[in-house]
């Protein structure tokens, strides 16, 4: 890249003892900066007076490297002027004049985990534009942004005064305590609570603590690609679980592995609810201290069509589930906040593992979400988004039942953001994903979550970031798309 002409200087390295000399070792140093594209075609040199004032040598010393690089083409000096940089960096002239080649640099050398990463879908980078109907985000446009700024600035207020040493603030915790025993059943001191960056930090915590290279590891199949990444990456072999009608089957036969990843409140993508029985079937299975389970509530803080079902984890008397959640569902994607409900056992090296990777939030915004959460907000923030979403699915459904119910048959969801939609008569939903978003509707393949040879097909739509009148055009959009 260039560099500012008050960092020429710093570039240069001069050896007084060397035998070179330092005017021949001054003119190597500027050829390389040109020859690497440093200093660009265009680029006007400092004076020879600036130049030798900032590297201690005599100004002969600085006008005899730019006469000679003048001399080989790589300047143009005139008399009262700076010299001039006239050949482009890609040209590598050397010193003969000669042009050479650009070396080339080799492959990288990847890990097996990294080296992979190009053969999945997730994240949706080619999905990027936020569009109507991509799954997985609520409207943001809802959001009580007057509120959470008068939180921040508060929090910046004070940050002055702030104790600086808890990375997992003790308000937030706190705060996080009380919400999730209320409201999701879970059973937890604030201690237990960690604070990190996202939800998928927290289980690439978990992944970094309790994985050795190895170990089996049961997710959903289809289910959340970046719970498999996550295990992956600390060398677990990963196997996909089918589903049935209550989510994640047990499976009969085998022991039970190192770890279990879920999303029992609504399965991801399908939105299905774990029963009671089938989650004391799987506490049952697990062996304390040998066999964890990783609840994700990625969004169960909406339901629409009954109660609430309490979290997995406080039905665990045996400290084996760790409890996963964000904030960017019922807040807003761009907060970057999740938390991890961690088994008392492990707290303490949780805590330290967090510090070693870095897996740090901003105290910042957790000082102002515990604010947010504290003074009934956030609460009355999502009685309001419940009723919005509810009414946005029930839309979404009946618009895809009018206008799309000869080949799409809608799984109505008793909660969450987003559901699916079978396609009919064996479409590949694949190309039909790629024929929508080249129409301007975004959606997801089913089968691009799913671990091994796809069974299920169809397509996962969102409908709690898109307004009534964006849905219904969405909805038209895709009906002329089949």
């Amino acid at each position: 890249m260039p560099v500012s002409e008050g960092m020429i200087a710093g570039l240069i390295d001069l050896r007084r003892a060397d035998e070179e000399g330092l005017a021949r070792q001054l003119t190597g140093q500027l050829r390389s900066l040109i020859a690497s594209g440093r200093l660009g075609r265009g680029r006007a040199l400092p004076s020879s007076r600036r130049l030798a004032s900032d590297l201690g040598v005599s100004r002969n010393t600085v006008t005899y490297a730019f006469e000679q690089l003048a001399a080989e083409g790589y300047l143009a000096a005139s008399h009262g002027r700076r010299p001039v940089v006239t050949v482009d960096g890609a040209e590598r002239i050397d010193a003969a004049g000669a042009a050479a080649s650009r070396p080339r640099s080799g492959k990288p050398r990847l890990s097996p985990w990294a080296s992979k990463l190009g053969q999945t879908d997730w994240p949706m980078s080619y999905l990027a534009p936020l569009k109507p109907l991509r799954p997985g985000h609520g409207d943001a446009r809802e959001f009580p942004n007057d509120i959470w700024g008068r939180c921040l600035r508060r929090s910046a207020i004070g940050a002055a005064r702030r104790e600086l040493g808890p990375v997992n603030r003790p308000r937030l915790r706190e705060a996080l305590a009380h919400y999730l025993a209320t409201n999701r059943g879970v059973r937890a001191t604030a201690e237990q609570i960690l604070i990190l960056p996202s939800a998928q930090a927290a289980l690439m915590l978990i992944a970094a603590v309790v994985i050795t290279p190895g170990d089996e590891v049961w997710v959903e199949d289809p289910g959340y690609p970046g719970a498999a990444a996550a295990f992956r990456a600390s060398g677990a072999r990963v196997t996909g679980i089918k589903l049935d009608e209550q989510g994640m089957q047990r499976m009969p036969g085998p022991a039970a592995p190192t770890l279990i990843f879920m999303t029992p409140s609504h399965q991801h993508p399908t939105g299905r609810l774990m029963s009671l029985a089938r989650r004391t079937e799987f506490l049952r299975a697990s062996r304390p201290g040998r066999t964890w389970i990783v609840e994700d509530d990625y969004d169960g803080e909406f339901h629409y069509d009954s109660r609430p079902v309490p979290a997995l984890q406080g039905l665990d008397a045996h400290g084996r589930v760790f409890y996963v959640g964000t904030f960017s569902k019922a807040m807003t994607s761009d907060i970057r906040l999740g938390y991890l409900v961690a088994p008392p056992a492990l707290v303490s090296t949780l805590e330290i593992a967090q510090r070693h990777i870095g897996l740090i939030a901003s105290s910042h915004i957790q000082e102002a979400l515990a604010e947010f959460i504290a003074d009934g907000h956030f609460l009355a923030h999502l009685r309001r988004m419940r009723r919005l979403y509810h009414a946005r699915r029930d839309h979404l459904v009946a618009g895809l039942e009018r206008h799309l119910g000869d080949v799409l048959t809608a799984e109505v969801p008793s909660g969450g953001i987003q559901l699916v939609a079978r396609l009919k008569r064996g479409r590949a939903d694949q190309a039909v994903v790629k024929r929508l978003v080249e129409a301007g509707v975004v959606t997801r393949a089913i089968s691009s979550l799913a671990l091994g040879k796809p069974r299920d097909h169809g397509l996962l739509l969102g409908f709690a970031a898109w307004r009534e009148s964006e849905i219904s055009a969405a909805v038209r959009t895709m009906a002329s798309c089949f």
